[in-house]
């Protein structure tokens, strides 16, 4: 008797401690990182591709992708930059899950190796670069 009643209340109790890590973990739900993507697409629409070699005035194409996992609405500041002089500037304001492919196009009117430089600012902050991406082009 003594047996069954011992095995009942361990029971008892196993089935609400079950029942109180349930709700827990259902109260302290977290969705995963906080994170946001940020890539380029080559003409193919693959992180491939991308427009590496061009001749003088010979146009670039290719698409800057972000996504937000931020879990809430942002503001993001998309800055493209080559050689410290600014080709896009552009701000974005994305919803939790939220996709843009933004294309992009440029040219080099003369030959040589250029870096395009695309930081992403997760604003207010506009001094700290939140995600950097570049590509090297060689212009002949």
């Amino acid at each position: 008797m003594k047996v069954e009643r011992l095995i009942s209340t361990i029971i008892m109790i196993g089935i609400i401690l079950g029942i109180i890590g349930i709700f827990y973990i259902m109260l302290n739900h977290n969705e995963g990182d906080n994170y946001t993507e940020f890539y380029l697409l080559g003409t193919k629409g693959k992180a491939s591709d991308y427009p590496t070699n061009l001749s003088v005035n010979q146009i670039g194409n290719l698409n800057v992708g972000v996504v937000n996992h931020e879990h809430l609405d942002l503001n993001y500041q998309l800055k493209i930059t080559e050689n410290n002089k600014t080709l896009k500037n552009e701000n974005i304001t994305l919803k939790n899950n939220e996709k843009i492919e933004i294309p992009f196009n440029f040219s080099e009117n003369s030959s040589g190796q250029y870096k395009i430089q695309f930081d992403l600012y997760k604003l207010p902050d506009t001094k700290s670069v939140y995600r950097s991406l570049f590509i090297l082009v060689n212009v002949r």
